[in-house]
């Protein structure tokens, strides 16, 4: 039950998160909104590296992200970033079909190197946290990136503030 609903629920993200992606204009890749803030394009390569880690919590107890590697390309590329992220969806998809009711429940943990930085925790917990309200999070980033440089965020849940003024 709980598995159905985390799927219905990636399907049907994971085509806002892509249309947001496509709003992201070549131009302004580099646009950085202060000194300790990500460019535009390395956000989006981010978020488009969290459908990345499906993988890793569903295929390993202990996750260490210290010895994994992922090709990512440049992230003033938006063009890779836009491949990067569909491969990773597929792949993201792929394994959460694969889990079952039970595999949601066992335990995961995140670390970099010797240091935890997440869990023991179920992976029921992982997914709704470290994947579903992560891209969440940094989507609502990009739709402020995009305001900033002049570009119209597309609408993820209807209609966006620009819509409803030129009415």
């Amino acid at each position: 039950m709980i598995l159905q609903s985390l799927i219905a629920e990636f399907e049907y993200e994971v085509e806002s998160t892509r249309k947001l992606l496509h709003a992201v204009p070549e131009k302004d890749l580099r646009f950085r909104p202060s000194p300790v803030s990500w460019t535009m394009g390395e956000l989006a390569q981010h978020i488009a590296t969290i459908y990345y880690w499906y993988v890793g919590v569903f295929t390993q107890d202990v996750y260490d992200m210290a010895t994994d590697s992922l090709e990512r390309g440049s992230p003033d590329d938006i063009g890779a970033t836009l491949e990067l992220f569909e491969k990773n969806t597929e792949k993201a998809l792929k394994v959460l079909k694969s889990v079952s009711e039970e595999d949601l429940q066992k335990p995961w943990t995140m670390k970099i190197g010797e240091k935890t930085v997440l869990g023991p925790l179920p992976r029921a917990a992982v997914v709704r946290s470290f994947l579903y309200n992560h891209v969440y999070h940094h989507r609502g980033e990009m739709v402020v990136y995009l305001r900033s440089t002049g570009n119209k965020p597309p609408g993820l849940y209807g209609p966006t503030y620009e819509d409803a003024q030129q009415k």
